[in-house]
């Protein structure tokens, strides 16, 4: 039978003091909307997002699945109500999840619904080592759970319970919409609470249990500094991932690393680099310390950096050579390429064996428009080098040092584009004693 999903992603985030959905928040490179997006579809067949109103950009991050809005935020248990009507008919079970509870493993959602196979209603628990203001589960004589107590409306003997709740829960979809339809507000912050759906449960002689789940994995994200401890753990999480398919990490806790990245065997990465969306690194590369990689590629073999950039649209070829201070965008570098230093190489191809030299740039942008520089192979490009976009150089071709180049160079062809230098014999004495004559 299919399983659904219900992720609330309504909340505003207050605590964070920001103009962006909760939800949207980045963790490693990717909304905590979309983090549980790619949990949930590898277990459930349909996932409904709640959003509220205006939220057009909330709505396009969670596409394909559809969506609802809650107009009113009533409490969590009106919100998953809201999924009702997209889900008429469905006699599969339904978990009800939140988009700022985004490190929820898909191993743990399978624990969930494997437990709901056993019971009428599966609930999510943690013992955390603070249980805080967290909502308690109080224990049923049956050995499963009997209600679900929010932290101010508790007494102090069940705030003594380490049970905590985590909200997420899991039933039947036509016995879970009866429950929330008779849920009331009856309770100190006059809301809604999905987690009341569990006494309802009971009242109706069913049966509930908890799962128990780490609390790593659980926390809830409200605030800058949960944001912060929720990228902490994902990083490590990366890290440890990069490290146990045979990268090393030289400094593991300095090293930023994307949901996506893609790292080969016996790669080598130095400390303090980012490494953004998008990036996919060969075997035995190596990423030399305070390097930014963003949507490229970086083939088998080469090195990049230190203090090197690569942007987005970037193809470092098989064993290349990306040195300090050098910046690539849309650019692509052919294998055991060279551009060691100080260089920009904007909107260019550059073709295998061909050396760059310091000082080099790609005048790619023309106020207008970019402008695309094609260089073969084998050539040599000296210090200081400008290639004025659009233009090309052959195969083998030679640019003098301190060049403009602003037409084609053709192969194995030798290009001077700069002031004939001239020499006055004496004229440096003659000046420095005029000024002195001055001064």
């Amino acid at each position: 039978m299919e399983r659904a999903a219900i992720l609330l992603a309504a909340g505003l985030g207050t605590r964070m003091r920001s103009a962006l959905p909760k939800a949207l928040h980045p963790i490693a490179g990717r909304p905590m909307l979309n983090h549980l997006i790619a949990a949930c579809e590898q277990v459930f067949d349909r996932i409904v997002v709640v959003t509220g109103p205006d939220m057009p950009a909330l709505e396009k991050a969670a596409a394909p699945h559809a969506t609802v809005v809650q107009r009113e935020r009533l409490g969590t248990g009106h919100a998953a109500l809201q999924a009702a009507p997209l889900l008429e008919g469905f006699e599969g079970d339904v978990a009800v999840l939140y988009a700022d509870n985004p490190l929820i493993t898909a191993a743990t959602m399978r624990r969930l619904v494997e437990a709901r196979e056993t019971a009428d209603l599966a609930l999510l628990a943690m013992r955390p080592a603070d249980p805080a203001r967290y909502g308690r589960v109080i224990p049923h004589a049956d050995g499963g759970i009997a209600r679900v107590t929010e932290w101010k409306d508790a007494t102090e003997a069940e705030r003594a319970i380490t049970l905590c709740n985590v909200g997420v829960i899991c039933a039947a979809a036509p016995r879970l919409f009866a429950w929330l339809r008779a849920v009331t507000n009856d309770n100190a912050a006059g809301e809604y609470y999905l987690p009341d759906a569990v006494e309802i449960c009971r009242a109706g002689g069913l049966r509930a249990v908890a799962v128990e789940a780490d609390e790593a994995e659980c926390r809830g994200i409200n605030s800058r500094m949960e944001l912060a401890a929720a990228e902490a753990a994902v990083q490590s999480r990366l890290r440890e991932a990069a490290m146990a398919g045979g990268a090393t990490l030289i400094s593991p806790e300095s090293v930023t690393l994307s949901f996506d990245t893609a790292i080969g065997q016996d790669v080598t990465i130095g400390p303090n680099v980012v490494i953004a969306p998008g990036v996919t690194i060969e075997d035995e590369v190596e990423i030399r310390a305070f390097s930014h990689l963003e949507s490229c590629v970086v083939r088998r073999g080469a090195t990049i950096g230190p203090f090197a950039r690569l942007r987005p649209g970037t193809e470092i070829g098989a064993k290349a050579h990306v040195g300090n201070f050098v910046e690539l965008k849309a650019a692509i570098l052919g294998e055991g390429a060279k551009a060691n230093h100080l260089s920009y190489i904007g909107d260019a191809t550059i073709g295998a064996a061909t050396n760059i030299g310091a000082g080099t740039i790609t005048c790619n942008y023309d106020g207008f428009a970019k402008h695309r520089t094609t260089v073969g192979q084998g050539v040599f490009i000296g210090s200081n080098a400008t290639l004025v976009a659009p233009v090309s150089l052959g195969d083998g071709a030679f640019v003098a040092a301190g060049s403009t180049i602003t037409a084609p160079v053709a192969p194995d062809a030798m290009a001077f584009g700069r002031a004939r230098q001239e020499q006055r014999e004496g004229r440096a004495a003659a000046f420095r004693a005029a000024r002195r004559k001055e001064k």
